[in-house]
């Protein structure tokens, strides 16, 4: 589920569709959360549908920790990737802006946390681009992404949460953990999903 401050747009015939804040949303808010809506597609129903759906299912989800593509069921498989994005998923199952997005934005997000399957290259002019985003990105910068999270999460209690009611209480009770103890923060990396060569998944590791 989005933040409820956003729109849909179109931006141009490459890029397609776009998600953009219509009011100020602040560093450390949600912007987003996987609610029980969402729709999950294991790995074996991935493997059983037509490649014509495969390819839409791609387009439209990301790959969790379990190896579970997620679609949204709202306009937030519109949100698209920028190498200096507003907005970034956590280990706790929501992505929260990164720093201030100001009304009329484009809400971005940062695709290497979504376990990419191959190699994407992006559409940008940015100096700042990576131009290709690879596989090994996670392991490359995940420790980068938990900076600016931590830095972040110091906002978390002073500016409003309208998406909070839709995290869950386990998780509502280990975000409060980590602010009385910045020891139990839980890494981005824990959504890096693990797989064996055999195609069964291990655990995450709990960084």
């Amino acid at each position: 589920m989005l933040h409820p401050k956003t729109e849909l747009r179109f931006i141009n015939p490459v890029v397609g569709y776009g998600v953009f804040a219509t009011d100020f949303i602040p560093k450390g808010t949600i912007t987003y959360v996987k609610d029980s809506l969402e729709m999950e597609v294991s790995p074996t129903e991935y493997l059983l549908h037509p490649p014509a759906m495969q390819e839409v299912i791609e387009k439209y989800s990301y790959i969790d920790e379990r190896g579970y593509r997620i679609i949204s069921w709202d306009f937030a498989k519109y949100i698209n990737h920028c190498c200096n994005c507003n907005s970034m998923s956590t280990g706790y199952g929501f992505e929260i802006a990164i720093r201030d997005i100001q009304a009329g934005e484009e809400i971005t997000d940062e695709y290497g946390i979504f376990n990419l399957t191959e190699p994407m290259e992006l559409v940008c002019d940015k100096g700042v681009c990576r131009k290709v985003l690879h596989p090994e990105d996670f392991d490359i910068y995940y420790p980068i992404w938990d900076e600016k999270l931590k830095a972040s999460f110091t906002d978390f209690n002073v500016v409003a949460q309208p998406l909070l009611p839709f995290v869950d209480q386990a998780t509502q009770q280990a975000l409060q953990a980590y602010f009385v103890d910045p020891a139990q923060y839980r890494s981005v990396y824990t959504l890096k999903y693990h797989k064996q060569s055999n195609g069964v998944a291990v655990e995450s590791l709990n960084v």
